[in-house]
């Protein structure tokens, strides 16, 4: 009873020591975790537990801190079904809420389909795509909002990956890809002088480029029932975007391309066999100039529920 104790202790210093650094660093590094999605994908994620169950069921909810003044809440649900012993599938869908600068929009987001391949307990390839539920151009007013207010990025994207473990240490390296664009047609000028989104970047006929991403993590138990998990994730987007102005030019988004890095902390509660919490959190270390895809995130928190059947 007296170990089960001071474990509980040691877990709930670690978390706070954790959150701690975690609003700190965001109050020193500002605004900059930007996630076109692949990131959170059970094969992505520190614990994918390639395929050594199978079925789990996840529900999650998140919210977070936005460029702009606004903030953001995320809800999802995921299915991981085992195949055959080394295929298996994931399927996911999200929803998102915007809120801020007297603005409040809510719809659905993106169904991700992706399957994965285990050549051996180690390695895993992955390869999958993110269908659009929404186009990206969410009107107020009959006048398009912004992409800080949209739910989806509108884009049907190619996602592939690869997962490597050793020892403790697990390597994930993946690539999204738009096949398609989206149909937003924002541009700053349209709205008041007086409006705060007169300060949004443009995205009429935005163009989104790629992004490539590398996670680096460390899982590390503290009894029997909790894990503890810090990693690094590093996402480099390949090229500047692209907007059409009013005139019909199409224009580049100058410093729009290149690294964000961010740390995340991921905590593991095992309830029992067959169900489990998570709390993840996330803050970046290093961002890109411009963001104009509105996937900005200064803080973001994570909890999920897992059911394994």
């Amino acid at each position: 009873m007296k170990a089960m104790k001071t474990g509980y202790q040691s877990v709930i210093k670690i978390v706070s020591f954790s959150f701690l650094i975690m609003v700190l660093t965001t109050h020193l590094f500002g605004q900059g975790c930007s996630d076109a999605g692949f990131c959170t994908l059970n094969s992505f994620k520190p614990h994918a537990d390639s395929l050594t169950f199978t079925r789990k069921l996840k529900a999650g909810i998140n919210f977070g801190s936005a460029d702009n003044s606004i903030n953001i809440f995320g809800s999802y649900f995921e299915l991981n079904q085992r195949l055959t012993t080394k295929l298996s599938a994931d399927v996911k869908i999200t929803t998102l809420s915007q809120s801020g600068n007297g603005i409040s929009v809510f719809n659905l987001s993106d169904l991700f389909l992706n399957f994965n391949y285990s050549s051996t307990s180690r390695f895993t390839l992955s390869a999958g795509v993110k269908l659009p539920l929404a186009d990206g151009n969410k009107e107020k007013n009959n006048l398009p909002l912004p992409m800080d207010y949209q739910s989806s990025l509108g884009t049907v994207d190619l996602i592939v990956g690869a997962g490597y473990l050793i020892n403790r240490w697990q390597f994930v390296w993946a690539y999204q890809q738009p096949l398609t664009q989206n149909k937003n047609r924002f541009l700053a000028e349209q709205y008041p002088a007086n409006s705060p989104l007169q300060d949004f970047q443009s995205t009429n006929k935005f163009e989104r480029e790629g992004d490539m991403l590398l996670r680096i993590s460390y899982p590390m138990p503290l009894g029997k029932s909790f894990s503890f998990t810090p990693s690094l994730l590093p996402i480099y987007h390949l090229r500047n975007d692209k907007y059409t102005d009013a005139t019909g030019i199409v224009k580049e988004i100058a410093n729009s391309k290149g690294l964000t890095l961010n740390a995340t902390l991921y905590f593991d509660f095992a309830i029992s066999k067959a169900s489990s919490l998570q709390l993840n959190m996330g803050t970046p270390l290093v961002v890109r100039d411009a963001r104009p895809d509105g996937l900005t995130r200064s803080l973001i928190v994570n909890l999920e529920y897992m059911l394994r059947f």
